[in-house]
């Protein structure tokens, strides 16, 4: 656990040279707050559900965020008992919610690498949605809610979890226009 805490903390270190930048600060902020319950996500496949050619992918995905905020918050989340990186002293500047949850895995990350996985129907949306689920990922450290590790784990779970629901849950093909 002391190499883990080690990443963690030289993880921290790099991330406080970008804390207290009014961008950087505002972004990560946000996007941390836009992505709590996987409402980003969730917009995002309603939006795309209204396609008919994206329907299946959109509900299958928008399905899959759901069970996986279940799994992830209230099975996984419950196996470990991980403290958070909130620190009392530091004065976060602007509006945070603080999760009640364990630390490991992060559900931030968790949620936005399966949405990326899962919502694209075309190379475009991946080439937009991995970089989204990243900084939403980063933005979990940036805000002091999640260690590095945290992050990583949850960013792997989320991967597996829509390879997992991709083979479980195969769309038939699309007709190609």
């Amino acid at each position: 656990m002391k190499q883990l805490d080690r990443f963690d903390a030289a993880v921290d270190r790099l991330f406080q040279l970008l804390r207290g930048r009014r961008h950087l600060d505002r972004l990560f902020y946000t996007l941390s707050a836009l992505a709590d319950h996987s409402l980003l996500w969730e917009l995002l496949a309603a939006s795309l559900a209204i396609s008919p050619r994206r329907r299946g992918n959109a509900l299958r995905a928008g399905a899959a965020l759901g069970v996986e905020s279940l799994l992830i918050n209230v099975v996984v989340k419950s196996l470990f008992s991980r403290e958070r990186p909130i620190d009392d002293t530091y004065e976060h500047p602007h509006h945070l919610r603080y999760p009640l949850t364990s630390s490991f895995p992060s559900g931030h990350s968790t949620a936005a690498f399966a949405a990326a996985s899962l919502l694209p129907s075309h190379r475009l949306g991946r080439w937009i949605l991995f970089p989204l689920a990243a900084l939403i990922a980063l933005s979990r450290i940036h805000v002091r809610i999640h260690h590095a590790s945290d992050v990583i784990g949850g960013a792997l779970i989320g991967l597996a979890y829509a390879h997992v629901v991709k083979v479980l849950v195969p769309l038939p093909p699309q007709p190609r226009e």
